[in-house]
């Protein structure tokens, strides 16, 4: 390895969703991820989009964790049935979800008596997360 190598620092993102790959919706995360990511002296070394399958989003995000640093999902985590990406993750480090206290907090604040359980599917995340 050349000098400094070692202290190289990367990352990679995983982009989730049917309607990326159909062209439905514009990606724009990955160009501002990149940039961040720069400014902070990481270096983006892949960038790869999968369907809403949870097989797929599990085995890219295993295959990308394993060589990367750190990996940044997108896409997948609103409240309906095909935002499985916080599923996925947790089945990835085998792990349960759980509805995070915090989370759950500021959304009460924001919705009150009206926070059905579409929206609580926002709140979930894997332990340790």
């Amino acid at each position: 390895m050349a000098s400094g190598e070692d202290e190289r620092v990367t990352c990679a993102v995983l982009i989730i969703g049917d309607e990326i790959l159909s062209g439905r919706t514009q990606d724009t995360n990955l160009r501002d991820i990149a940039r961040y990511l720069g400014v902070i002296g990481v270096d983006l070394a892949e960038a790869r989009t999968v369907p809403d399958v949870l097989g797929e989003i599990v085995d890219a995000l295993n295959a990308l964790r394993s060589r990367y640093d750190y990996v940044i999902t997108t896409g997948g985590i609103g409240p309906t049935h095909d935002d499985i990406t916080a599923d996925a993750v947790a089945a990835a480090f085998g792990v349960e979800l759980e509805e995070h206290p915090e989370i759950m907090a500021m959304m009460t604040a924001r919705w009150g008596d009206q926070l059905n359980a579409a929206r609580r599917r926002m709140a979930r995340v894997p332990v340790g997360g």
